[in-house]
């Protein structure tokens, strides 16, 4: 048995732990670079946090997911500003943003120089400028990985600026800040977050460590995501599932995912689709295909089991099977209103071209099976 763990220097969570974001920062330094997501105004308490402890705050938003050009506006602006630190605070878009500045603040060179696939992909040799992952969606778990994920549009990708290096030096996980957040963000966000636990429990690299952070984020998640959506006032309910997603963030930084975010990835480049909602359209088809596949070719990996496990967990009951989970799964994306591929511009014609560049993700290669081209197509076709 061999793996490896990695995760922030420190993880400061629970209900108004943002009061603490002021002492953090000012023991870095005196001005910070603040990076939002498109609404600036959500960072006024946080920059008046940091004014009460004596650190500048520049805030930076960054519209939508990120993109390779937005990140070098960024990139421009802090430096300008002379900037000591970094906080991202926002959805994943606005961490995955914070992460990329950071780390390209403290190493010489061109956003492509770094860049996975389409870029050079050179290490980062420097550790990043000391930044605090700030979250205020329940979700991604962005604040816990090394890697920000950055659109290319001219070259119709989502590609990754990854590094040990980009690891936050402080993630502030604080669930009253998703207090308030609408119901289609809320069900974006929640989707991903269990897409991310149950592809780290199931995939080919999970390990004893992240098994445990999915058997614990997997049963928390089920009793509280049903909580929030019905009362999304319901802070208890709220910090369960802030947990969970960070849970999730930790489990697949050291494990990996699957087939459903193998997709995502290639379909937010080429379409612009919001990574949540995609996420969440896909996940019911990819468990039943890849139940199909373990069903058919054998199961050395015992993922069947893992399978019917976590549907024990989301169901609640203990006689439940595999495809009870799925059956949950399929449930919620009804209930959410979770719109179909073809929302976001996917066609029949073009299944074929996401099936190609899926099966070159890095995500894709810890799914628990090897999918057939033509099970990635009808998984395309079941979503669409």
């Amino acid at each position: 048995m061999r793996f490896e763990f990695a995760t922030d220097s420190r993880i400061v969570f629970g209900p108004g732990s943002l009061a603490q974001a002021g002492a953090i920062a000012r023991a870095w330094g005196r001005r910070a670079f603040v990076v939002t997501g498109r609404d600036p105004g959500r960072a006024r308490h946080l920059a008046t946090l940091l004014g009460e402890a004596g650190v500048a705050a520049e805030v930076f938003p960054v519209a939508g997911e990120p993109t390779v050009g937005a990140v070098a506006s960024a990139l421009a602006a802090a430096r300008e500003g002379r900037a000591e630190l970094v906080i991202g605070f926002g959805g994943g878009g606005a961490i995955d943003a914070a992460k990329a500045v950071a780390g390209l603040l403290a190493n010489p060179g061109d956003p492509l120089d770094y860049l996975e696939v389409v870029g050079r992909g050179a290490p980062l040799a420097n550790p990043a400028l000391p930044w605090m992952a700030v979250p205020t969606t329940a979700g991604t778990g962005a604040e816990v990985t090394k890697n920000a994920v950055l659109g290319v549009p001219e070259r119709g990708v989502k590609v990754s600026l990854r590094s040990p290096q980009l690891l936050a030096r402080v993630a502030l996980v604080d669930p009253e800040l998703t207090i308030g957040l609408p119901p289609g963000p809320t069900a974006a966000s929640g989707m991903d977050a269990l897409a991310q636990l149950i592809e780290a429990y199931v995939c080919c690299r999970s390990n004893p460590m992240t098994d445990a952070l999915c058997a614990e984020g997997l049963p928390r998640f089920a009793r509280a995501f049903p909580a929030v959506w019905r009362d999304p006032g319901d802070i208890g309910a709220r910090t369960d599932v802030a947990l969970a997603s960070l849970l999730s963030g930790l489990a697949l930084a050291n494990a990996g995912l699957g087939a459903v975010h193998g997709f995502a990835a290639p379909l937010g480049g080429l379409f612009s689709a919001p990574h949540g909602e995609v996420c969440a359209a896909l996940l019911g088809p990819v468990m039943a295909a890849n139940l199909s596949a373990l069903g058919e070719g054998g199961d050395p990996g015992g993922a069947l089991g893992r399978y019917a496990e976590l549907a024990r967990w989301l169901t609640g009951r203990a006689d439940a099977q595999a495809s009870d989970g799925v059956a949950w799964v399929r449930g919620w994306v009804e209930t959410l209103g979770i719109r179909r591929l073809s929302a976001h511009g996917l066609t029949r014609e073009r299944i074929g071209e996401v099936v190609a560049r899926a099966k070159a993700a890095s995500s894709m290669k810890a799914n628990p099976v090897v999918l057939s081209d033509g099970a990635l197509s009808a998984i395309l076709a079941e979503s669409l």
